[in-house]
């Protein structure tokens, strides 16, 4: 499986506190072993991001990502909960 960023994404990583940033990395070597481990809390979304899925980084940081193409996962967006879904 090959994990990759869109621009948005990487720039929105830039914004986050290093501590984010930190644990960011952490979640991804998780999520590259097991995109459903536990304490990524992994989920599918609907509405308006319908076809898209999340994991949890720390707190209210989340990871939007695209799993639909096959063997590629895309990171689209990272943010807080209110910031993504509001």
């Amino acid at each position: 499986m090959l994990i990759v960023a869109n621009k948005k994404f990487d720039k929105k990583v830039s914004k986050q506190s290093l501590e984010v940033q930190k644990e960011l990395k952490n979640r991804i070597r998780i999520f590259a072993y097991n995109k459903n481990h536990p304490i990524l809390k992994t989920h599918k979304l609907s509405g308006k991001l319908k076809g898209l899925w999340s994991f949890s980084v720390s707190g209210d940081i989340r990871v939007i990502f695209d799993q639909s193409q096959k063997g590629v996962i895309i990171l689209v967006d990272i943010g807080s909960h209110s910031e993504l879904y509001g």
